[in-house]
């Protein structure tokens, strides 16, 4: 007996058992999240490389321009883009943490930050190379690191911990299910999104690949490039890849893809925004797109 595989099997098996939202299962298609006659539209251009889509309360929506941009800029409900942040170059990755906090992976400056309500910024941990970010209403901080296959957490009282170490090809993109209970991460260098159960002490347990991600049949080296992720009020997690926004619902099992905002489009960050959160949002180089939805994101920065 392969016990290796046998212990696998039963991990996935108890982690997708305990995954919320069980109904959603039942969404097979894109049908239950899509308009008919609403497609994608121009919400931001003039960038050079958008990225780090971040839901404020209100649906005003937070990004960076990871080559050249300054800082952290806002595109109100009234679809006017300002500054937010600046002289803060180099985010690849926000989220918004609890009492309104601004959390960022400064990749190139080597470190996590948080940017206070109060203008501060207090760094979180140096020395690495953040790639995205997710934050708990708790207060914990997870974030993926590339290059080392590895997970990161820092707790609400500042004490840094690897979460997870060499399971995850290329850890990208991550997320947190609507009940914040599960953490989710894409493979950039894979073609899977694995999921662990958060435990009340900010430990991670019983992560597998429970999310398997269609592979563009151009991509000879069989990787989705999985890349930003987020999560809807109904339970499914979206993620950018190669061929579009990848969905799944609750348990796992692949609902559909959403289509590219123009062929050849190469997309990164994903986010609903906008009034009542009802509009989905991604990055494709220069521009952000938009499309009005069905459903609603789980807003997490409580």
């Amino acid at each position: 007996m392969n016990l290796f595989r046998t212990s696998f099997i039963a991990l996935a098996a108890s982690l997708l058992a305990a995954t919320p939202h069980q109904l959603s299962a039942q969404d097979t298609s894109t049908h239950a999240i899509l308009i008919d006659g609403e497609d994608w539209k121009e919400a931001v251009t003039g960038q050079t490389f958008t990225d780090g889509l971040c839901a404020t309360e209100d649906g005003s929506l937070l990004f960076t321009d990871v080559r050249v941009g300054k800082g952290i800029y806002k595109l109100g409900l009234d679809g006017k883009v300002t500054m937010l942040i600046d002289e803060q170059p180099g985010i690849s990755g926000l989220a918004l943490g609890p009492e309104g906090r601004i959390f960022a992976c400064q990749n190139k400056a080597s470190r996590v930050v948080v940017f206070e309500k109060d203008g501060t910024v207090k760094e979180l941990i140096k020395d690495v190379k953040p790639n995205d970010l997710i934050v708990t209403k708790k207060g914990y901080v997870y974030f993926t690191e590339t290059g080392t296959k590895r997970i990161h957490g820092i707790a609400p009282d500042g004490k840094t911990f690897v979460a997870d170490e060499g399971h995850v090809l290329r850890p990208n993109g991550i997320t947190l299910s609507a009940d914040q209970t599960t953490l989710a991460v894409s493979e950039h260098g894979g073609k899977h999104v694995w999921s662990w159960q958060i435990q009340p002490d900010g430990t991670l347990t019983g992560g597998a690949p429970n999310m398997t991600m269609l592979v563009s049949p151009n991509n000879a080296k069989g990787e989705a490039l999985g890349d930003g992720s987020t999560t809807d009020a109904a339970g499914r997690y979206y993620v950018t890849t190669e061929s579009g926004i990848q969905v799944f619902d609750a348990t796992g099992r692949h609902s559909g893809t959403i289509a590219l905002p123009f062929q050849g489009a190469k997309i990164v960050s994903v986010e609903f925004a906008g009034p009542n959160h009802e509009w989905l949002f991604v990055c494709a180089g220069d521009k952000i797109f938009k499309r009005k939805t069905q459903t609603q994101g789980a807003w997490l920065g409580k």
